[in-house]
């Protein structure tokens, strides 16, 4: 699954969390320091596709009267641009690859900046960041669909995408958070 920018803190969170329960992690400068590292790298990840993509749709658009002529779908053809420029703006298209690649990044950042001291392997402490990234996702699809059936169980009708739908969703997802100890 994809992350959007707007769950990178909650994730970055998580990580930090993670990290300093597993008893094997000794944080220097508190969770705070760890989560911001953290959300820097996976910020940094996100952007990264971001351009990948938007040179990809750059390309569709260019030459969009040649897809039209040839009747090929758009999609499949975004995606096959999107996989070639992949190496050239540093993404790894596979999920589980990726998230791997961001964990050694982000406990690379972490020992750099001297954020964590840990007498056990480089691979637990990034597997400790790995589960914590791949858990959140798992767990906010859950979220997802438990804030939409708040949403709904509501006598007033929210319409999606309008502002006070958006206060309403992100306030409950917050609770949400919370009451599962993700925040």
């Amino acid at each position: 699954m994809k992350i959007s920018l707007k769950t990178v803190p909650h994730i970055a969170s998580r990580v930090a969390i993670d990290l300093n329960n597993s008893g094997v992690v000794t944080m220097t400068k508190g969770l705070e320091a760890v989560s911001y590292e953290a959300q820097k790298i996976l910020e940094q990840s996100i952007e990264q596709e971001l351009a990948l993509e938007d040179k990809a749709a750059e390309i569709c658009d260019e030459n969009e009267e040649e897809i039209e002529f040839m009747l090929a779908d758009e999609r499949q053809l975004f995606y096959m641009i999107k996989k070639k420029l992949a190496p050239e703006f540093g993404v790894i298209l596979n999920y589980e690859e990726r998230y791997s690649d961001i964990s050694h990044k982000i406990l690379d950042e972490l020992y750099e900046e001297d954020l964590i001291h840990f007498d056990v392997t480089e691979n637990r402490i990034k597997n400790i960041i790995y589960g914590g990234i791949t858990s959140f996702i798992a767990d906010a699809s859950e979220m997802d669909d438990a804030v939409m059936e708040k949403i709904r169980s509501y006598k007033k009708r929210y319409i999606p995408g309008t502002d006070e739908f958006d206060i309403l969703y992100q306030k409950i997802y917050r609770e949400e958070l919370v009451k599962r100890g993700m925040e």
